[in-house]
């Protein structure tokens, strides 16, 4: 691809040492990896009977179906955020787990109109950065919710902010199986219907989403803005360290 060419009178604000041409190489390389896909799923109910865990364990069978590796962290136990140090047994569980993991499905009740503290709990203790690594940045995520009342998106709706707020790859699709008491059956699997066939339509696109991106998301998410202020900061660094004032 040619290299970039912005007249100075058109971009006076742009850096154009901070300015990548875009990479058609990086972008459409063949996946170089070769391992099943990781999957961390996450549900959003400590009920006996939660129908938010049956639906991840559907997802969980379609998606090792289609060839993936799972993981379900179980949130019984998990402290509140702040109640705990990060080197509580069940923070550690599942921050090692988002490090595993190559993409996320988050499935959540909906109560009082919103997702269930349960799974906001379970988001909160993953940081945005460890270090120099952002556990969650470029991950394909999938949503799922599951309503004891009519269908609603209110519990999808706020995941989903909460998926770009981690910088993940939210996938377009997204279910939720109303009256979910009716689409269960006595051992926890869910009927054929419909809004089964909607949840199957979610985890082939997380599949594919996933596959397409991973290997790749840390150039998918790198930033114009970052690579400034990075280099801006090491300039000064360099700056301070000789006694130079800019």
């Amino acid at each position: 691809m040619p290299d970039l060419d912005f007249p100075a009178t058109d971009l006076q604000n742009l850096s154009e040492e901070d300015l990548d041409p875009i990479s058609h190489d990086q972008l459409f390389a063949s996946d170089p990896m070769r391992h099943s896909p990781r999957v961390l799923l996450l549900y959003g109910s400590l009920k006996p009977r939660s129908y938010s865990r049956f639906l991840a364990l559907e997802a969980e069978r379609l998606l090792k179906a289609y060839g993936a590796e799972t993981r379900i962290f179980d949130p019984s136990g998990l402290p509140l955020p702040d109640d705990a140090e990060p080197s509580h047994p069940k923070v550690a569980e599942l921050r090692d787990l988002c490090a595993w993991s190559e993409a996320h499905v988050w499935c959540s009740p909906e109560r009082h109109g919103a997702m269930t503290g349960v799974l906001k709990s379970q988001i909160d203790w993953i940081p945005l950065s460890a270090g120099a690594i952002r556990p969650t940045q470029g991950k394909a995520l999938a949503l799922l919710q599951v309503s004891g009342g009519s269908q609603s998106f209110n519990a999808v709706n706020q995941m989903r902010v909460l998926g770009r707020w981690m910088r993940m790859v939210t996938i377009p699709n997204q279910s939720s199986v109303p009256k979910a008491y009716q689409e269960f059956d006595e051992a926890g699997r869910m009927k054929p219907s419909p809004l089964y066939d909607r949840v199957v339509d979610v985890i082939e696109e997380l599949m594919k989403f996933t596959l397409l991106t991973r290997g790749r998301s840390d150039y998918l998410v790198d930033r114009y803005s970052e690579r400034k202020a990075a280099r801006l900061k090491k300039v000064a660094a360099q700056d301070a360290a000789v006694g130079i004032s800019r």
